[in-house]
């Protein structure tokens, strides 16, 4: 960073001290978002995690509650894989309690909700020029944010994808072989109806495709890939995942996808997926069968009025969403909270004065509550 951009951004931050230190009075962390209460709500850390290779839950803005979240995830972890993997040692000797991991958890809390040893204006000051690269122009952009969110996000599963190397990497050469590795509890627990876990998840097949370059082991991005195949670059994989949707879509069992199939699901995927993107408001499942018919007949390349696993392939990431995909979604829900001046970007003042969107916003899908600065917990 050149002499300019940091005389810059020191100026600017602090000018938005200054602001924030004179205001007359001190703005409700949710007036933005219709005049709620102005009590303080306590920053929270999350106390459950979800342990499955498909996780979409939002990703923790700074890097420093990011890895306060990785250590208490990686302690419910160790005690879920006891639990499961190893009974006899998850019962307590006598006297013996968990209570001292719990007070560290509380402890981590205590520290996030000290301003003297963790203030937010000063951290989004500190984060802002990490942020705003691509230009460098003091303001933050949806592509700049989702890209930050992709790499918290890229940071947290290859984190999580080496705790699982570390379990099943017997011989600890670096390196998985099919024979090391077995399904987790809650796949082998999933019974017959969750797609992936019943039908190959696990099996040979998806091993070897994972295998980009055919040694017959996983190391760690191979590993990764197979643990997230959505986010690959393997082709092998790629193709292997159009196979699975054959297999679960197939009704009548030929081997292929026909119009009805297609429709009656894959469909409703690629238009949600698309108009998520383009920020539609027509009710993707109440469409007609044309534009269906349309996107299946451009998919069946050769005519025959089927679809193979070779033909989904230009639709696969839409079936199977990357995680740049939940980056955006997350990145366009921050500045729509936080954008005062509706110009489709961040400015750090805009930042200072929405700090609960970036520290103890709830993002979920479902949620049909659009005020979503009334949660403060992350997850």
């Amino acid at each position: 960073m050149g002499k300019a951009s940091v005389i810059l951004y020191i100026t600017v931050g602090i000018l938005v001290l200054f602001l924030v230190s004179y205001s007359p009075k001190k703005k409700s962390h949710h007036d933005h978002n219709g005049g709620h209460n102005s009590q303080h709500h306590r920053l929270k850390l999350r106390s459950s995690f979800n342990f499955k290779p498909t996780r979409h839950d939002p990703i923790p803005f700074d890097p420093l509650v990011a890895d306060m979240e990785r250590r208490r995830e990686d302690k419910e972890w160790e005690r879920q894989y006891i639990e499961h993997s190893h009974p006899e040692l998850a019962s307590p000797a006598p006297g013996q309690e968990s209570q001292p991991e719990w007070e560290e958890f509380m402890d981590a809390e205590d520290y996030l909700n000290d301003e003297e040893k963790f203030n937010v204006t000063d951290r989004l000051i500190s984060l802002f020029p990490k942020i705003d690269v691509s230009p460098l122009d003091g303001y933050v952009t949806e592509s700049e944010l989702t890209e930050w969110n992709v790499q918290s996000s890229a940071k947290e599963v290859m984190h999580r994808s080496q705790r699982d190397m570390d379990v099943h990497d017997r011989n600890k050469d670096g390196f998985i072989s099919f024979s090391e590795y077995e399904p987790p509890s809650w796949a082998r627990d999933s019974g017959n109806y969750s797609f992936g876990y019943d039908i190959g998840w696990w099996k040979e097949e998806h091993f070897n495709a994972s295998d980009a370059n055919g040694d017959g082991l996983l190391n760690l991005t191979e590993f990764n890939d197979f643990l997230h195949p959505a986010d690959t670059k393997n082709p092998k994989l790629l193709l292997w995942l159009c196979k699975e949707e054959v297999r679960e879509r197939d009704s009548d069992k030929d081997g292929k996808i026909g119009f009805d199939e297609f429709f009656h699901g894959l469909f409703d995927a690629v238009r949600s997926y698309e108009e998520d993107n383009l920020n539609a408001t027509h009710p993707y499942h109440d469409l007609p069968e044309g534009p269906a018919k349309q996107l299946f007949a451009q998919l069946d390349k050769d005519g025959d009025g089927y679809l193979s696993d070779v033909e989904l392939l230009p639709v696969i990431s839409k079936i199977h969403p990357t995680e740049h995909y939940y980056a955006k979604e997350q990145a366009d829900y921050i500045i729509s909270k936080a954008d005062s001046d509706k110009d489709g970007r961040l400015t750090l003042a805009e930042m200072i004065e929405h700090p609960y969107v970036f520290y103890s916003a709830i993002f979920d899908e479902d949620d049909t509550d659009d005020d979503y600065g009334l949660h403060d917990e992350f997850r």
